[in-house]
């Protein structure tokens, strides 16, 4: 019997950190699969088809959302972005766990299809942490700081809609968090009660 993989989604506030400690875990955890998004901006130098993000038209995605093939979408300025379903669902179900990195509008929208998947939210040590990180990126104008960390101010309003909450205050000690939190989920009996109920029908 092919135990269901376990579905994690990570999200947190802009300047969390979420792409890097994704990054990161991926080495710890190397049968762990990072889902690709979908997007319909334009590549930027260096980003590969696949890997990055699937680059399609605005056409081609409208159609995947006609048709269901998004677990979770979202219109951000002029441009879309989604998570692909049928990759996600064929390997949950052969057993392979699945890292998603959405932000939050999505996880709520993941998590009305998979209410038993795990829900991570990534948090900075502090706001005035959060500040430095999204300044020091030197990106953003003044008032693109000012609606960015305003944002991600009220961004952290959602921690209670997660099952966990991680501090980003060092990359490889939020690694290990998330690490022990999979490992942990992946031993729950609720998680084994199929597994555990062949057994013990063996035994009678």
């Amino acid at each position: 019997m092919v135990q269901k993989g376990l579905l994690i989604v990570l999200s947190g506030p802009s300047g969390a950190g979420k792409g890097t400690v994704s990054k990161a875990l991926m080495p710890v955890l190397p049968t762990l699969w990072f889902s690709v998004s979908c997007t319909t901006r334009p590549p930027r130098p260096g980003e590969v088809e696949g890997v990055n993000y699937y680059f399609k038209t605005k056409e081609q995605f409208l159609d995947m959302i006609e048709n269901n093939e998004l677990l979770e979408w979202a219109e951000v300025y002029t441009n879309y972005y989604g998570t692909p379903r049928k990759p996600i669902e064929e390997r949950l179900a052969k057993g392979q766990n699945v890292l998603l990195e959405i932000d939050i509008q999505g996880a709520k929208q993941v998590k009305r299809q998979f209410p038993d998947g795990v829900f991570i939210f990534l948090i900075p040590p502090s706001l005035e942490e959060l500040k430095k990180r999204i300044l020091g990126r030197g990106t953003e104008t003044e008032e693109s700081f000012s609606l960015r960390f305003g944002a991600a101010a009220d961004e952290m309003k959602h921690i209670s809609e997660y099952d966990y909450v991680v501090v980003n205050d060092k990359v490889e000690y939020a690694v290990d968090r998330i690490r022990s939190i999979i490992q942990a989920e992946l031993c729950s009996v609720a998680r084994n009660r199929e597994y555990y109920d062949q057994i013990i029908k063996e035994g009678t």
